[in-house]
């Protein structure tokens, strides 16, 4: 009873249940690609398990599906675990059960029902989804996009849909798939991002199930990244977290180590924990990280309105990440983005700083620190594990996330040179000097953010604090315990008393026998204290207080 109490305590302190789509602002999409989901999906790969990934403006990437016979566009989220479309579907089932899930675009409202269901070769007879009937509640049009409904590729646990369900019936997609594969070392899904406006990059967007993409099999060879578990009664908000390099997880512009505390109670020292969400635009980082990779840059300005940085378009920004010993440099394009037509205070065009400081998705419960969406993402590709989070599954293996590099610096300053200078290099010129650490900007701090510090420094110790209200518990049972032993006792020997009895048992061996010396038959007697001086004197002939001659 108690783990139920204390599982619906931290569930109503956990209110938000999926990370996606974290946008204040909308990004510029071209005219010829509004309107059309389908857009910019890539040609379908020759192996089945292989699919495209659509990209509008290094916002959105999405893949399609299909369910009850109907080919869909959904977008890709490894940070939420349902799945949810909006239309009508063919041949679904409705199970009579309703839910609404909130993302920070609006809510996912309407009734749960089962399909047939497909995806890259794999398929399910049943799979249970959520039939979005209303989305005027979202702060964007979803279809103009490029996508109609959202597949949460996060683990089993954190799906809403599963809770809702009996039994096994509301398994997620992805845990329906490998719950039905032989073989559990391929219990593994893989991730990669296009980049749009990037002169150079041939790197096409994909989503593989149980297969790697080809030419990229050397991600295998990467170091295998553990997958940091949270509480067992907070495993609703388990995401693909891992640990950053011990002091030296980011690298800032300057070429010096950002140092950051994490708020992770069991965190190693020195170390950050990072979640790897393709459903954030922007990546979500500690407000001091943010601003040491943006407030020594000549120019930069802290825009309130969206909540992030604004640098001038020609200043390239150095950002390196470290995981297990290897360094993923981020394409100076990603630091920075010109996608969302934002001006500074003066009117004059900006560039939008994209490594935005944490706020609505800051972890109350502390179990992570910052979230690396897709500005991160687009810079490697991703290996996921799922291990024995698959439930029903075979693999008792531990999950864990292996990640590939695929920016070259070198190449990346010649990008961004060609699209943001218009050749013209510029890097060393005076203008894009960074001012030194004294001069460093800092981005003002609400009073939300303070309250929400404070309340993670409780929260974050619940485990702690529980063990020491438990052990203060079990210390006052103890005391109450003991203290009404000892009156019962007091009683009974006051009872005993006052009716005469404690008589000294003739064998000596009852529990109120007269203490004496085997070897004596004389009794110890305590002489009476003298009451006065005076007894002293008449014995003594003399004061007892008197100076000796």
């Amino acid at each position: 009873m108690h783990s139920v109490l204390l599982r619906s305590l931290v569930c109503s302190l956990c209110s938000f249940s999926a990370f996606a789509l974290k946008i204040p602002f909308s990004t510029r999409t071209s005219p010829q690609t509004r309107g059309l989901p389908h857009a910019h999906v890539a040609r379908q790969s020759s192996s089945s398990h292989v699919l495209p990934v659509g990209n509008t403006q290094n916002s959105f990437y999405y893949t399609n599906i299909t369910l009850g016979g109907q080919t869909i566009s959904v977008m890709l989220d490894t940070g939420s675990s349902d799945l949810w479309v909006t239309g009508s579907v063919p041949n679904a089932q409705d199970t009579g059960k309703s839910l609404t899930l909130s993302y920070a675009v609006g809510n996912a409202a309407g009734d749960v029902y089962t399909a047939p269901f497909s995806m890259a070769g794999y398929s399910v007879d049943d799979q249970a989804f959520l039939l979005v009937a209303n989305t005027s509640t979202f702060s964007t049009n979803i279809h103009s996009e490029g996508y109609d409904g959202l597949i949460g590729l996060g683990p089993n646990s954190g799906s809403a849909i599963y809770k809702k369900l009996d039994g096994d019936a509301g398994n997620n997609a992805i845990n329906r798939i490998f719950e039905q594969n032989s073989s559990s070392i391929d219990d593994y899904i893989t991730l990669m991002l296009s980049r749009r406006n990037d002169p150079s990059s041939n790197i096409t967007g994909q989503f593989t199930i149980s297969e790697l993409v080809p030419g990229y099999e050397n991600v295998t060879s990467m170091p295998q990244l553990a997958v940091e578990m949270v509480y067992e009664v907070t495993d609703q908000d388990q995401h693909w977290q891992v640990l950053t390099d011990k002091s030296v997880g980011v690298i800032g512009p300057d070429g010096q180590p950002i140092t950051i505390s994490s708020i992770v109670p069991k965190a190693p020292s020195g170390q950050l924990v990072a979640v790897l969400d393709s459903g954030f635009t922007l990546p979500q980082v500690p407000r001091s990280m943010s601003d040491a990779i943006y407030g020594r840059v000549q120019g930069a300005e802290w825009s309130t309105s969206q909540q992030a940085w604004l640098v001038p378009c020609g200043q390239l920004i150095n950002l390196t990440f470290t995981f297990g010993g290897i360094s993923y440099p981020i394409h100076p394009l990603d630091v920075s983005s010109s996608d969302f037509g934002v001006t500074f205070s003066n009117g004059n065009p900006a560039c939008l700083g994209t490594f935005q400081p944490i706020s609505s998705a800051f972890s109350l419960l502390g179990e992570y620190d910052m979230i690396l969406g897709m500005a991160f993402l687009r810079n490697i590709y991703t290996l996921i594990n799922y291990g024995n989070l698959v439930k029903d599954g075979s693999n008792s293996n531990k999950p864990y996330i292996q990640m590939l590099p695929l920016t070259d610096q070198a190449t990346a300053v010649n990008d961004f040179i060609e699209t943001r200078t218009g050749g013209q290099n510029l890097i060393n010129s005076p203008q894009y000097t960074l001012l030194p650490s004294s001069q460093e900007q800092h981005s003002p701090e609400t009073a939300e953010e303070k309250k929400q510090q404070y309340e993670e420094k409780v929260l974050s110790r619940w485990p702690y604090i529980l063990v020491g209200c438990l052990a203060f518990v079990s210390m006052l049972a103890g005391c109450c315990v003991w203290r009404c032993c000892k009156r019962r006792r007091m009683r009974k020997m006051a009872a005993r008393q006052k009716q005469g009895v404690n008589p000294p048992d003739t064998d000596g061996n009852g529990p109120y026998s007269q203490l004496h010396d085997s070897n004596s038959t004389a009794t110890l007697v305590m002489q009476p204290m003298r009451a006065s001086t005076l007894e002293f004197k008449e014995e003594y002939g003399k004061d007892a207080f008197s100076r000796s001659p």
